[in-house]
Parts: C-alpha cells; structure tokens; sequence
C-alpha cells in the first residue's frame, strides 16, 4: 500500500512516522514545500493528557522529545499590578523548530520518504499521485487542497475579530503568563510561555480599536516590535523580542463537513483550527494523526472510505467539543475589557475557566489554596455589596443568598420552568402537579420556576399547558404555594406565557410543536405576523391587531393579580422561543410594517407594554423577571446589539432580572450545543448593560454552578434536567461542599446529618484517588533528563 502525505507539519509527519512503524512494507512518503529546517513561529504546547498519548503510542519519539521541553505547573496572570498564581495545570512547551526535526529524524530511521521545497499543485494532486492509495491533505490553515476541493470537503471559515501576532523573546520564565495591560487605547493581552532554556513564545492579542488606536501596521514586524517592547517594558525584564514572520493576523476558524474526498483525506490545520489561546492547534493535530492512522492500519487494505469513515467517527466529536472550547476561549479573549472592572482574583478566575472545561472543583483538585483565596474574595465582595457576613460560614457562592427587591432567595440554585404536559383539558392543575412542585421543593433549591402557565385558554402551547385564568386554578396554585411556604424557604416564582403560532400543538412526548391530530381540537393562533412555525405543517396565524393585542394584554393582567393572590414571590414574563411576546421581537418572525415592526425600538413595544401593565398590578415589593432568547441560532435574527436593547428596555420599565435562554425561534435554527452553552448571553447581559441575569442551558453539576457565579456570568442558576431525576441536587451539593445552611424539614434532619457526613467521606476519597491517579510522570522525566 502507498500512502502520500501533503504537508510536513507535525500532523502529517506523526500519522507518517506512526503508520509506518506499523507496517514496514508500506510506501509512505511525505512532500513538504518549505526547507526541511524552516519553521515559522516559535512555541507549542502540549498537556499532561496529550504528553500521555505520545508515550503510548511511540516511546520512542516520546523520549526523543522529552529531553527538549520546558516544563512548567503555574499559571500566573497579572492583572492591575498583581500576580495571581494557580498551580496543578501540568503544560509543557517546546520549540516548533525542535519538534519538526524529532519528527522528521524519527520518519527517516522507520523508513518514510520526505521531499522538500516542492509544491504541489491541488489541481493535478490525483494526477500526479496515481499510484497511491490514500493522499493525506496536511497542508496547513491555509490548504490548498481544502479550497480547490471545497464542493467534497465544504469548508466553512469564520475570521475572527481581534488582531494578533507571535514573537519570541530571550526572557526565561518556570510558569505560564497572561499578562494584561490596559493602554489608552484598549486592553493588550501577552501569552507567554517558555520553551527551551533561552527562548519564550509571547503571542499579543488586541480588538481593533486598540490595534488601529496603536498604529500598529500588519506587515511591519521591526515597528511593532518597538511599540511592543515599550508597551511590556516591565514584563520583558530587560529582553527584547524576537521576530520570524510575525505579522499581524486575525484569527480563521475553520471547519469542515467532510474530511475525505475519494481517496483524500484531509488532517490537521486544514481540517479544523483551535484558538491558541487553549493550546490545542498542535495537540489536535497530532492526535488526529494517531487516529488516522490507526483507521488506516485497520481498514486501509480492505477499504480506503471505511477508513476514513473510521477516522471520522474516532475524531468528529472530540474535533467539535476542543473547537467549541477554543471559540468560547476566543469570544473572552475579544471582549476581554468587559471583565475589566473585577478585582484580581475574581479576573483571574474567568481567566482560568473561561473556556468551560476547567471548573471550580477542577481548580480545587489543581490548586486548593487558590481556590481558597478566589472564595474569600468572594465572600469579601459579597459582604461589601450585600451587607451580609458569610465569611465565617463560607458557603462557596451558590450558597450565598441573593437579593431581588424585598424577596431573599436563600441559594442561588433554580428549578428552570420545565413543561409537564398533566394538566386536565381545561387547564387545570392534577395531583402530578401538587406533587412535582412540592417535592422538588423539598430539595433545597432557592427557587423553583413553574412551567409556562398561561393567562387564556387560546394561550396554551398544549392541551396539557396549565392555565391561571380561573379561580379554580388560582386556588390550586395557591395551595402548591402554601405548602412550600410553610414546609421550606424556597421562592416560587410563576412564568406566565402566551404560545402564539407555536400553540394548539401535541403534547411534548408525542410529535412536538405539530398541530394536534384531531382538528376539532385546535384553536385560531396569534402572532405578530401571519408566518406559520411549519410552512407545510402549521396553522397560519392570525397578525395580532390592536384590539387582539388589547385582549392579549388584559389576560396577562388579570393572570397576575391571581399570581399575586396566590401568593407567589416572584411573576416571569416569557419572551423567549418564538411564542407570542417573543415573535415581535425577533425579526424573523416580526415582518410588520406598522408601528410594532422594524426597528428592535418598535418591535419591542407590544412586549413593553404588557410587561408595564403587568408591573402595574404586580406588588411594588416583588420582583419580576423576563425570559428572552438571546439568539435565535439563525442569520438575520437577533444580534448583541438587539439583546442589550432588549435587556435595557425592561429594566427601565421595572424588571429585576433577565432570563437568558436562546433560540427555538425557527424550526430551522442551528444551534452551537455543549455544556452551558447559553451561558456566554447571560455573561455579556451582566457584563454590559450590568443587569441581574439567570443563566440556564445544559448546566448539569454544582462545579459548573459555583464555576457560573464566581466568574460573573449570572447571579441566579437554572437546571431543568438535572432536576427531574434528582429533586435533591442542591441538598446533595450542600453535603459535599460542607455547606451548613438552610432549612431542612424537621422530619429530615437526621437525614440530613448523615448526608454531610456520607457525602464528605465520598468527596475527600474521590479528591485522593484523582489525586493519585494523576502523578506527573512527565515532569519527573523531564527533571531526570535535565540532571
């Protein structure tokens, strides 16, 4: 079998050296277009986890490595002239020049042929290599290959906003460094990291205001070196920068639906970048090596597609979750200034989690003693602002108590409105009800959303969608209340809806957001403009007139005096996921051309005015909330610009806190899912229009929520799923961290001792064997290379 590789990076030499190690009889040869000793750029990176893949799969190219990194566990950021330390991280980095040459040294001793400073032309690749059975494309961010073959591969590259280059300097560091500087022009950010004896990367990232603002000029190295030095004068201590081909650039994120085109397959770079701002572009690419290489070893001489749907199947998901992490990485990055006004600590730990992966109980098996000084200053923030002493009891933050109006919610732990779909034909309440609330509440949670209750039977998503338009429904919300009032200190807040063109469909089991079955069934809809949810499916809705949007609004109104009666301590207003309120909004579904169409101004109005009237009725001592969709997840919809209007509008009119969900606008929205993947919208609300936000969306742990609220991404924390099989995640939490606090039923309290002690006893022993399971072979290595 011939194999062809295009692109001597480290990707393509790795899947190279390891296929052939495997199978000397094979052809595998490489072509490159640079010199065998050119290299561009300075540093990479690699962690513990990556460093244990190499070991594994070739020892040999391990050890040849290993006695060329610098290693280092520290991660210091400098922030307002402070140094905050977090150790435990385990990197390493090496020159790109270094490891190329360990690469290539180890392709020629197992036999792989290598040929540079020859191009290749894309358009005779088959051609010119028609004798080999797989032609592996490893041609770099900027492929030739990809683009003359992009009809297969359909790549998609997004350029990213902010400006950056790598430079090198002679200054020796033993820790990763982030070091910020705010200049009159914006905020200048320096990665920095050594890697050999007497070199360290240092890569500068600004938005372009400060770029332009700098003067800075993208193919002028010698002037943007000077500018540079002066700038991180104290930081360089004493050392000059050093250059190879840096120039200005922005960042390509490229993705590719397909990786293979008949006997192409395409790998590294080429196939998909990472920010470097998470280290991962080498990292991904070797690893993507491994696993093309393993497919092909495999299935190679049987089938050249089953081996690359191998590849493909080993390599597409871990691709897409670094990718996501590196986005969410990168969005930080370019808005860095909006985190400005923390102090250090507080900045710091966005610094450190702000891609997601690392979370607070990853920091404390890290780093306890930072995660210590992160809480206190917490804690010292809290006092300072609240007025509340929790310094002795030391809760950790989502057992902090917050304060909305006059309503205290205990916890910062929330149940998300979740749909139940029980509720009799005529919008009652059932005993599933009664018991769902209740039970949960018993849980511990600071506050427990109700599912969307609607102010009309017209309202109703479904027939199953409870209503509050009755007495009879008013006094079984009523009773829930009483109850969970009387029996612990959780908040009940009730979300109140109108479905819109998204109602008189079947229940959420059976075929969601579809018209239901029996015509007799269904009712007229309303929405802003007459667009069905379904073009071939669904009712065309009626355009809400004035007189409707009367109606509309006196329906809301008399739902919250009953909430207000039933004695519920908090009242939501729902304009989010394309029901009614949430169709003038956005504006794929608002087409009007009236004075409730165009512009966010005018589509906002109809919203505006149901929330005041609302307001009006609402007590003046309890707060109320709004749900929005952030995003509607499509082009042409809602944009940041619009959101902070939105958020800013309903503060204004009274609202004391943002619900921030995203999209379920259109049936064809694309959606970018992972773990909290709303959260970054709650973040940009608190940060910039400086509004209360409740963050919701794939939050699944108690990590993840301490994680949310140390670094400012929401004040309040949603879990839906999370809450329908374990009603006790907050007590649970509780026992874990060792948070002593809030009421307990007397009937449960001898449960409740021995939770804590279960539950601690489950936590250290978990924190020992990860502990122990994680020794650092590497560094050990690495200092026994250097001795």
């Amino acid at each position: 079998m011939k194999i062809t590789v295009v692109g001597g990076g480290p990707g393509g030499l790795y899947f190279a050296l390891l296929t052939k190690k495997a199978r000397p009889d094979w052809t595998v040869e490489v072509y490159e277009q640079n010199r065998n000793d050119d290299t561009f750029g300075f540093g990479v990176v690699f962690s513990d986890d990556t460093l244990d893949e190499f070991l594994s799969h070739d020892p040999e190219t391990y050890d040849k490595i290993r006695d060329h990194f610098a290693y280092w566990d520290d991660i210091a950021i400098h922030f307002k002239g402070e140094e905050i330390r977090c150790s435990g991280n385990g990197f390493c980095g090496t020159s790109r020049f270094a490891l190329l040459r360990i690469l290539q040294e180890r392709c020629r001793e197992l036999g792989v042929n290598m040929v540079f400073c020859e191009r290749i032309d894309p358009a005779d690749l088959q051609s010119r290599f028609a004798d080999s059975d797989i032609i592996v494309a490893s041609d770099g961010i900027n492929s030739a290959i990809r683009d003359h073959f992009s009809e297969s591969f359909k790549p998609s590259v997004t350029i990213k906003s902010n400006r950056f280059c790598w430079m090198g300097s002679t200054r020796q560091m033993d820790e990763f460094n982030y070091f910020f500087r705010k200049t009159e022009h914006g905020i200048i950010c320096a990665h920095t990291y050594q890697y050999q004896t007497d070199r360290s990367t240092w890569v500068f990232e600004m938005d372009e205001a400060c770029w332009q603002g700098h003067g800075f000029e993208e193919f002028d190295e010698e002037g943007s070196k000077e500018k540079l030095e002066t700038i991180f004068q104290e930081e360089l201590n004493g050392h000059g920068l050093l250059l190879n081909r840096s120039n200005w650039r922005k960042f390509p994120r490229i993705f590719c639906e397909n990786w293979s085109h008949e006997n192409i397959v395409i790998l590294g770079d080429a196939k998909a970048s990472a920010h470097f701002s998470i280290g991962s572009g080498t990292k991904l690419a070797m690893e993507c090596g491994i696993a093309l290489s393993q497919a092909v070893l495999k299935h190679g001489e049987q089938s050249v597609s089953a081996a690359f749907k191998a590849y493909d199947d080993a390599r597409r998901t871990p691709c897409q979750i670094i990718q996501h992490n590196a986005d969410v990485s990168l969005g930080w990055f370019e808005h860095m200034g909006r985190s400005w006004d923390m102090d250090p600590m507080q900045f710091s730990m966005v610094v450190m989690c702000r891609a997601k992966s690392i979370t607070y109980d990853n920091l404390i098996l890290r780093d306890p003693d930072y995660v210590e000084n992160v809480d206190t200053a917490w804690y010292e923030q809290y006092y300072r602002e609240s007025g509340v002493d929790v310094r002795d009891s030391r809760p950790t933050p989502m057992f902090t108590p917050f304060r909305l109006r006059d309503m205290e919610v205990p916890n910062r732990v929330v149940m998300s409105p979740m749909a139940q779909y029980s509720a009799d034909q005529d919008g009652n309440l059932t005993d599933w009800h009664f018991t769902h609330y209740t039970s949960h509440a018993l849980g511990g949670m600071g506050m427990i959303f109700t599912e969307m209750t609607c102010p009309s039977p017209d309202a109703r998503i479904t027939l199953g969608c409870p209503g509050m338009w009755t007495d009879v429904q008013e006094g079984q919300w009523k009773r829930i209340v009483d109850f969970i009032h009387a029996n612990s200190d959780t908040r009940v807040c009730m979300q109140l809806g109108h479905s819109g063109r998204k109602g008189s469909t079947q229940l959420g089991w059976e075929k969601m957001d579809f018209p239901i079955e029996t015509a007799d069934d269904n009712w007229p809809l309303i929405s802003a403009s007459p667009i069905p949810y379904f073009a071939d499916v669904s009712q065309v809705p009626h355009e809400l007139d004035r007189a409707g949007m009367d109606r509309v609004l006196e329906d809301f109104v008399q739902a919250a005096q009953r909430a207000a009666r039933a004695g519920f301590d908090m009242l939501e207003l729902h304009c989010a996921h394309g029901y009614l309120l949430a169709s003038f909004l956005s504006p794929l579904t608002n087409r009007r051309s009236d004075g409730y169409g165009g512009s966010i101004e005018n589509r906002l109005k109809f919203p505006l005015e149901v929330f005041a009237a609302m307001r009006a009725v609402w007590p003046e001592d309890r707060p109320m909330s709004v749900r929005v969709s952030a995003t509607d997840w499509k082009e042409g919809g809602l944009d940041e610009k619009d959101l902070f209007a939105i958020a800013e509008a309903f503060r204004e009119a009274g609202c004391d806190l943002i619900d921030v969900s995203a999209g379920q606008t259109v049936p064809d929205q694309e959606p970018v899912y992972g773990r909290m993947f709303q959260v970054q919208f709650s973040e940009a609300i608190r940060n910039v229009p400086r509004i209360a936000t409740m963050a919701v969306g794939n939050i699944t742990d108690a990590a993840q929520v301490n994680t949310i609220l140390h670094t400012r991404r929401a004040d309040l924390v949603a879990l839906g799923r999370p809450h329908m099989w374990d009603p006790y995640f907050t007590r649970r939490a509780a026992a874990h961290y060792g948070a002593r606090v809030g009421h307990w039923p007397p009937q449960y309290l001898s449960g409740r001792d021995q939770a804590y002690r279960e539950l601690a006893k489950a936590r250290d022993a978990t924190i020992e064997l990860q502990r122990k399971a994680r020794p650092n072979q590497h560094q050990k290595a690495m200092q026994q290379a250097a001795e």
